[in-house]
C-alpha cells in the first residue's frame, strides 16, 4: 500500500524514476498470506482522500484511481477498500458524519463511474478463478511487463489451477500507446473483459474493440505476441479464450 500509494502521487513524468515502487511487492508475495488494504489509516488525520492524492485535474484524479484500483485487483492477494472509496468521495472521512453520498446523484458523473467499476471489478473478480485461486503460490503469477521505465507500463499474468489466463495491463502514463506487443506464452484469441478508461466508467473510451487475436511474434521470450492499444492512465484485464 505505502509503495504503490506514493507512485501513485507522483506526477507521471515523474514514475519512471519509482517503477520499482509498483514491482517490489512480488518480491515478498509468498512470504506470507495478505491483505491488500486501502484502509481507514489512509484517509483520516490529516491525510486526505485516496482522490485527493492523485495528480492532475479532474478527468487524471478519476482516471489514476480508476488504473489503480485496476491494478490492485488484479494483483495477488485479498482487496480491502475502505467506506468512501468506491466512489472516490474527495473530503476526508469524518467518524461524524454520514458518507457524500449526494456525490452519486449525478449518474453521468465521475464519482458513479468509479462506483461502477467497482462494482465491476468485484464482479470479475468473482467470475474469473485466476484472479484469486492461486494467490499464494507462484504459478499464480508471471510478470510479462516488469522493466518498461520509460512508459511506466506493467503487464502480468493471473492463472488459476486449470491454467486459464487472465492478462492485466496498467499504463500509468496519460499518453495512449498504439500497437504496444507484449509476448504471451500462448496462442489464441483474448477477450477484453474489462477497461477501466471504458465511457461507461467516464474513461475516453480508448481500447481494443472488445477482443485482439495473438500473432506468431516472438517477444519477450515467448513464442507469440499480442499488438494492444493501452488507453492512457487505465488497467485492462484480457481473458484468454483459446485459438
Amino acid at each position: 500500500m505505502n509503495d504503490t500509494l506514493h507512485y501513485m502521487q507522483l506526477d507521471p513524468v515523474h514514475r519512471k524514476y519509482h517503477h520499482h515502487q509498483m514491482t517490489f511487492s512480488m518480491v515478498y508475495a509468498y512470504s506470507e498470506n495478505f491483505v491488500l488494504p486501502l484502509s481507514h489509516d489512509e484517509v483520516v488525520h490529516g491525510k486526505g482522500s485516496i482522490l485527493r492524492r492523485m495528480p492532475g485535474d479532474d478527468w487524471q484524479k478519476f482516471a489514476n484511481l480508476r488504473a489503480y484500483y485496476g491494478f490492485m485487483w488484479g494483483h495477488p492477494g485479498k482487496k480491502l477498500l475502505f467506506m468512501g472509496n468506491e466512489f472516490a468521495q474527495r473530503r476526508e472521512w469524518n467518524h461524524d458524519i454520514s458518507l457524500d453520498w449526494h456525490l452519486l446523484d449525478d449518474e453521468n458523473g465521475y464519482h458513479a463511474g468509479v462506483q461502477r467499476l467497482v462494482r465491476d471489478l468485484n464482479q470479475c473478480y468473482r467470475s474469473h478463478p485466476p484472479l484469486y485461486e492461486c494467490d499464494y503460490t507462484f504459478s499464480g503469477f508471471q510478470w510479462l511487463v516488469s522493466d518498461d521505465h520509460e512508459n511506466s507500463v506493467f503487464a502480468f499474468l493471473r492463472r488459476d489451477n486449470a491454467g486459464n489466463e487472465m492478462l492485466v495491463v496498467s499504463n500509468f502514463t496519460p499518453l495512449p500507446r498504439q500497437g504496444y506487443r507484449i509476448g504471451v506464452p500462448n496462442g489464441g484469441r483474448w477477450h477484453e473483459v474489462l477497461n477501466t478508461d471504458s465511457g461507461y466508467y467516464n474513461g475516453s473510451n480508448e481500447g481494443n474493440q472488445g477482443e485482439i487475436h495473438s500473432e506468431p511474434v516472438p517477444w519477450h521470450y515467448h513464442g507469440y505476441s499480442l499488438s494492444l492499444t493501452l488507453p492512457p492512465l487505465a488497467t485492462l484485464f484480457l481473458l484468454r479464450e483459446g485459438e
